[in-house]
């Protein structure tokens, strides 16, 4: 297997404690945010402004739940991690939906098949393989993708 998640794309595993220190550890030259503004209300949450204050380049494409993982969002996020510049940061609140964006946008970039990418994820212990419901996202949507990029 030749899929591998590049060095330049991280995810987070856990609630960001300090923004700037999680950019700052990671050398991070951009962040891709995928929460709402409801987010920076909770416990332990962020916002987009924290963000912004890390790093000098950052895209955010609300993710959180209960929005439904989508065809049209995972576009949204291609879009975004083609412009951000690397490293770039990928988070969510605990990694589930920041690892899976992340793992469907290598693989896609790859030209890595979904069995790849999951086989990858699973051994990488990648957050979003704990829930059939995104593994089966990241697998229709990265297979839809590379069909409209034929």
């Amino acid at each position: 297997m030749g899929f591998e998640l590049p060095k330049g794309i991280i995810f987070n595993h856990e609630l960001v404690a300090d923004p700037g220190a999680f950019a700052k550890q990671h050398g991070a030259a951009s962040w891709l945010y995928l929460n709402g503004s409801e987010f920076a209300t909770m416990p332990g949450g962020m916002s987009y402004e924290q963000v912004q204050e890390a790093v000098p380049v950052s895209a955010n494409v609300v993710t959180d739940p209960p929005r439904e993982l989508t065809l049209e969002l995972a576009r949204e996020h291609v879009a975004a991690l083609d412009k951000l510049p690397r490293p770039t940061l990928v988070t969510c609140r605990r990694g589930p939906r920041s690892s899976a964006v992340a793992y469907l946008y290598a693989g896609l970039r790859a030209g890595a098949t979904a069995d790849e990418v999951i086989a990858v994820a699973e051994r990488d212990g990648a957050p979003f393989c704990a829930s059939a419901e995104y593994k089966t996202w990241v697998a229709t949507t990265l297979d839809a993708l590379k069909r409209e990029q034929r």
